[in-house]
């Protein structure tokens, strides 16, 4: 069923946005906002309407009231909407580039190869190229999110097609789940694991048994949820950065670097690194520019009276990442940084809400880190700033604003002065 131009003012969006059971989204509604300026970028929240949950160029996928929207001039219309009961509980979407759009809700994953007229739940495979279905909740209100990414980007050309992989960040709200390294390289119509980690024993469904736990029991790498998975082109690899905190069953915080072969649909997966949660390593945001890595330190947790948190904005070349004295710090905001983003040579990142004296805390550099500024956009009260979008067609960053570090609130789009 497809609904034509349906512009954001016949949106009724039902203000009172829908709670949803067990307390994954509380949505509020989303109003028209004036845009307020910067010295380095305008912003604005989302109009009313569908949350806007995700963008590519001129096009973005939203939802709200019971539907699935899908717009065509950077969300000022939507041009296409289908019924979809379940859509307060999307954690996940992405437009792919020949149209299809994968969206997921907590624990399913559906796929519209045309303009949402129609879609289709995609069943995930696993390595040995079985069922991967989602287990089955002691809590039937927490099945958990097998597929809630923390940042934007999961998509990257390699070699003239396309290739979707994304990690979810889980084990924070809606009960607890296994955690993964999922991709595609069909466009989404199927959808594989890539990398499973293994049992954490602080985050399995309550008074579970040992053979009844969640994760890959041939893993001994455990981790509480992934922050970021990104794509290096000059080596031909991913990068995978994880937390949590060590909590008595080994250290949560790893970089990963994964190596996918085409012809046999396989991956060579390298731990490179695993350390404790005070440290640079406790990342929210890789990025590679020109040959070099850059990432946000999320770092936080136990520490000594004498020591200060590894916090900070760095970079270094990808084979110096374990060796932090090759690492040039560009800029320290002195606060944990959730998430980042490098386009065209501007860099943004936001504070966690919960460890900041700002508000809203964005930072900003206009010239790839030789200049840097923080602002607080304190008006929107205490927001985390996830899940960066690379800038629409008409060039606006577009990101989530979470309510203290992971509840969703709003949708907020922001354009460099550039």
């Amino acid at each position: 069923m497809i609904s034509r131009q349906l512009h954001r003012r016949q949106f009724l969006g039902t203000a009172s946005a829908v709670a949803a059971v067990g307390g994954f989204w509380n949505p509020r509604p989303l109003h028209a906002a004036a845009t307020r300026e910067t010295e380095h970028f305008w912003c604005r929240l989302a109009p009313e309407g569908p949350y806007i949950d995700s963008q590519r160029d001129h096009k973005a996928f939203g939802f709200g009231d019971g539907k699935v929207f899908l717009s065509e001039d950077c969300g000022q219309s939507w041009a296409y909407s289908a019924p979809f009961p379940e859509a307060e509980y999307i954690t996940f979407s992405c437009l792919l580039g020949n149209g299809n759009i994968l969206w997921a809700t907590r624990e399913k994953l559906f796929l519209s190869t045309n303009n949402l007229a129609s879609h289709r739940e995609v069943v995930v495979k696993d390595q040995q190229g079985n069922d991967y279905r989602p287990h089955t909740p002691l809590d039937a209100d927490e099945p958990g999110w097998y597929f809630h990414p923390l940042d934007g980007i999961h998509t990257w050309d390699i070699d003239g097609a396309e290739m979707l992989v994304w990690g979810n960040y889980c084990n924070v709200m809606g009960g607890p789940v296994p955690v993964n390294i999922y991709y595609s390289t069909d466009q989404g119509e199927t959808v594989k694991i890539a990398y499973s980690f293994g049992q954490n024993p602080r985050f399995q469904q309550s008074g579970a048994e040992p053979a009844n736990y969640l994760g890959d029991a041939s893993n001994p790498v455990i981790c509480r949820h992934i922050h970021a998975v990104v794509y290096h082109p000059l080596e031909r690899a991913f990068y995978a950065c994880t937390g949590d905190i060590d909590r008595g069953f080994g250290n949560e915080c790893h970089w990963l670097r994964g190596a996918y072969d085409a012809p046999s649909d396989t991956w060579d997966w390298q731990v490179l690194i695993s350390v404790n949660s005070n440290s640079r390593y406790k990342s929210g945001g890789i990025n590679f520019v020109d040959g070099q890595l850059y990432w946000a330190a999320d770092a936080n947790g136990p520490k000594r009276s004498d020591e200060v948190y590894d916090r900070g904005i760095f970079h270094c070349a990808p084979a110096d990442l374990a060796d932090p004295t090759k690492h040039t710090l560009l800029f320290n905001p002195q606060f944990e940084l959730a998430n980042m983003i490098i386009q065209d040579g501007v860099i943004v990142a936001g504070h966690c809400a919960p460890a900041s004296t700002y508000a809203t805390g964005i930072v900003i550099s206009p010239d790839m880190g030789q200049t840097w500024k923080q602002y607080d956009l304190a008006e929107y009260g205490p927001r985390s700033p996830v899940r960066f979008h690379p800038m629409n067609s008409d060039g606006w960053f577009r990101v989530d604003l979470r309510k203290g570090w992971i509840e969703r609130a709003e949708v907020l789009f922001l354009k460099p002065k550039v």
